[in-house]
């Protein structure tokens, strides 16, 4: 249900940034990372606020961005993979906030010695995101999991320690290694000073610590951030939904009420 705050800032916006995290936000975590399921539903929910001229709309997520380009398969919007790093505007420009140059040799360095350290092990599974590589051992026991990203974390302290701008990112039985410019947060900084029309009003709905870092970028626009969990943990949005399922319901009332 939105809020009357909400609704009140909405009317009062010449434009309505709309920006959402996919996975976890408005879908289910696929069995994989490196799985791609487009839902013929969620594309159609989207391309409903493409038909209103004064909403952006933007889909910021961790994954790569030829994986986002095929979830989310519409012109008019904003796709922007790896944080941020990589995006493709409304008109289908390309942007790349960093060389990708100078990215991956190190990356390159890197990536046989993960790959030794997982041989044998069942459960891991490691993502080449192409600006990133990433550890994930969701169905791993937990001691294990814990050893195993523990050593990854160290050797990628070891392997990048000449200076690189690099950054882990942890999570739940989660590690990747980052350029430092990978962060939501700068990206709707980004997004907001370089495009946006004011006056306008942002929302940003998202899941995990990732989404955490564009909180507070939003509230200095003087937007409104929502968590989608399940659990009522410590955060810094402004109010929770419990699951896709109720982004998506809101996302619903949220396009019929600028219908109106």
């Amino acid at each position: 249900m939105l809020s009357t705050v909400l609704k009140q800032k909405v009317k009062q916006a010449r434009e309505v940034w709309l920006l959402l995290d996919y996975d976890g936000t408005l879908a289910d975590f696929a069995p994989t990372p490196d799985t791609i399921l487009p839902d013929p539903g969620l594309v159609a929910l989207i391309k409903n606020f493409t038909t209103l001229p004064a909403v952006q709309l933007g889909i910021i997520s961790g994954r790569r961005l030829a994986h986002i380009e095929t979830l989310v398969p519409l012109d008019g919007i904003w796709r922007a993979g790896s944080y941020g790093l990589e995006m493709t505007s409304p008109k289908g420009e390309h942007i790349e906030q960093i060389e990708f140059s100078a990215v991956r040799p190190s990356l390159e360095q890197l990536k046989p010695r993960w790959e030794r350290l997982l041989a044998g092990q069942e459960g891991f599974y490691l993502e080449d995101k192409g600006w990133s590589l990433a550890l994930h051992a969701r169905f791993v026991e937990d001691r294990l999991a814990e050893s195993i990203l523990n050593q990854a974390a160290s050797l990628a302290s070891e392997t990048l320690s000449t200076g690189k701008p690099f950054k882990l990112l942890g999570g739940y039985k989660f590690l990747e290694i980052a350029p430092a410019g990978a962060d939501k947060g700068q990206t709707v900084q980004y997004l907001l000073n370089n495009y946006a029309l004011p006056p306008y009003f942002t929302i940003y709905l998202g899941d995990d610590d990732k989404d955490e870092k564009a909180f507070p970028v939003v509230h200095t626009h003087g937007g409104l951030t929502g968590l989608v969990s399940k659990q009522d943990r410590q955060t810094a949005a402004d109010f929770r939904l419990e699951t896709p399922a109720q982004t998506r319901q809101w996302l619903k009332d949220l396009y019929s009420f600028l219908q109106g």
